[in-house]
């Protein structure tokens, strides 16, 4: 029996067993595990939506379902289609899509948020969240990030955004403030003046960003986040009884933040939140946060769960998070919500059919089809990009999820060219990555490590071993803050290559900054021209963090 139909087998007896299960009392977070940071949230009768960041990879903006808030089903991404943006060259690491908002409105979602490093804000719009979106409508004159749309009673639309638009940025070091304006939302038109609502919840606040306005029980209720997205993060609220304020910061602020916590905390760096009310009257918040392993962070940003209770106090409207608690838990008391399991992920990915599966993105946008799924096998044609520049290389990668993982790949690759390579990715940024890759006639383990995040680097061959076979299958164990890499002719014969490798290079520590972290698929020509391809047979990834 082969390792497909092993496979096979297996996953419908998990399949068989995880819809027989009983209704769980309590969910674990994250509920969005691995890299999905900025979450913005809507329900549509008894359905949610959210979305998260997606930087510079594409298909941007990736858009989950749920029926309970606590598992979600990935359907689809606001940004498509390649030419939708195209992602240029040049795109900088972490640069790219910013912290998007969704919303409906009579019959249609609206997605708004930022290109960084291209050409600012727009608006996506869709009848179906699965797509197809629209093409972006720009909006013009909407200086800073992080834009979010409200809906007033009176039907009127407005754009709230974090920036300083008055001329007072430089007060203090990181001084940022939101600000809002009427808008056609179909159009992008912005409407009238623009008011500048907060720097703020105290003096010398740093970054506000990641505004949502919401009307709540007669009153204005502006939440937003603060204090960078590190260690400092935070969730503040300000409290208006009109719309174009005095926003007023509410006396419980911060109103969530593992902050004064330290860095040893299981999760940390919480903020850029969105709440939502359920069709019970409930309300929950979803929101980024970090955990670490051995001190440090492998997984970036990642989405969190928390029970709100909206209360009346001194300042107005004020959500208490996880009440009597005051933070984000690991495992608490599920929603009161019909329990709605999904499918599990597919550990295995024998590349069946015409559509490439959704966990799978591109490093930007690719301007020529440079890969197909043909008879059972992804096809990559080998290019001149490579993984260390500011490209679109033929690479082909999925999230990681999990702190202790096992990944494989059987790849067939034959070539009498030296600059000719292909094989297996971990891959964080341009100068933070490992590549297990076939070349001529062996077979070569390098570290892409840039020290700092600036000045010059080049890959540092870890370990090489002659191998003249077209054949071989690709391996990464890693368990924490180590990387085993292992090659071999088949599944029974892997055999270790190089020694454990320093997984923290990857890490938030190390690499810094707001993507995460990607394993996959990767061919290249080194610069040169080539008529090359490389097959790989399948792929498979199984977390385990029990």
């Amino acid at each position: 029996m082969n390792f497909k139909v092993i496979f096979i087998t297996i996953s419908l007896i998990i399949s068989t067993s995880l819809f027989g299960q009983s209704e769980p009392e309590n969910f674990k977070n994250p509920i969005l595990s691995g890299f999905y940071p900025d979450p913005s949230i809507c329900r549509v009768g008894d359905t949610y939506y959210m979305v998260n960041s997606s930087f510079e990879w594409y298909p941007g903006l990736p858009i989950h379902k749920s029926k309970d808030l606590v598992n979600w089903e990935k359907i689809g991404h606001g940004l498509h289609r390649p030419n939708q943006i195209v992602y240029k060259n040049g795109l900088r690491n972490s640069n790219g899509i910013f912290a998007p908002t969704i919303r409906y409105n009579k019959g249609t979602f609206y997605i708004i948020t930022t290109m960084v490093g291209q050409n600012g804000n727009f608006i996506i719009t869709a009848k179906n969240p699965e797509g197809p979106w629209s093409n972006p409508i720009w909006i013009k004159d909407a200086p800073g990030i992080d834009p979010s749309l409200f809906w007033d009673e009176d039907g009127h639309c407005y754009y709230i955004g974090a920036s300083v638009i008055d001329g007072t940025r430089g007060d203090w070091l990181g001084k940022n403030g939101i600000w809002m304006q009427e808008i056609n939302p179909d159009t992008g038109v912005l409407i009238g003046e623009k008011k500048q609502l907060t720097y703020g919840h105290a003096s010398n606040a740093r970054w506000a960003e990641g505004p949502h306005l919401y009307k709540i029980n007669g009153e204005y209720l502006l939440l937003i986040g603060e204090g960078g997205t590190g260690e400092y993060h935070a969730v503040t609220v300000f409290n208006s009884k009109n719309l174009w304020g005095p926003y007023i910061p509410n006396h419980a602020n911060p109103v969530l933040t593992h902050r004064h916590l330290g860095n040893t905390h299981t999760i940390g760096q919480t903020g850029h939140a969105d709440l939502v009310q359920t069709q019970n009257g409930d309300w929950w918040s979803v929101v980024l946060a970090k955990r670490n392993v051995d001190g440090f962070v492998t997984l970036a940003r990642e989405t969190f769960l928390a029970k709100v209770e909206i209360t009346q106090q001194e300042s107005g409207v004020t959500p208490i998070y996880n009440p009597g608690i005051g933070l984000l838990q690991t495992e608490q008391k599920r929603p009161n919500l019909p329990w709605t399991p999904v499918s599990e992920l597919k550990e295995l990915d024998n590349f069946s059919g015409e559509l490439l599966n959704l966990e799978w993105n591109f490093l930007r946008s690719p301007q020529s089809k440079w890969y197909a799924q043909k008879k059972g096998k992804m096809v990559i044609q080998l290019r001149p990009e490579i993984l260390t520049e500011f490209v679109n290389p033929s690479f082909i990668a999925k999230r990681t999820k999990n702190f202790n993982y096992l990944a494989k790949t059987k790849l067939a690759f034959k070539t009498n060219k030296d600059f000719e390579k292909a094989g297996l990715v971990i891959y964080r940024r341009h100068g933070n990555n490992y590549q297990l890759l076939k070349t001529k006639n062996k077979i070569v383990l390098s570290k892409v490590f840039q020290k700092d995040n600036k000045g010059e680097f080049k890959p540092e061959i870890i370990a090489e071993i002659p191998f003249v076979k077209d054949e071989v299958i690709f391996g990464v164990q890693v368990k924490g803050i180590k990387a085993q890499f292992m090659y071999g002719e088949n599944e029974e014969s892997l055999k270790e290559i190089g020694q454990a490798q320093d997984y923290t290079i990857i890490s938030d520590n190390v690499a810094q900054k707001f993507n995460g972290v990607y394993i996959g698929m990767y061919a290249t020509s080194t610069g040169n021209k080539s008529k090359k391809s490389a097959s790989f047979d399948w792929f498979f990834m199984k977390g385990n963090d029990e």
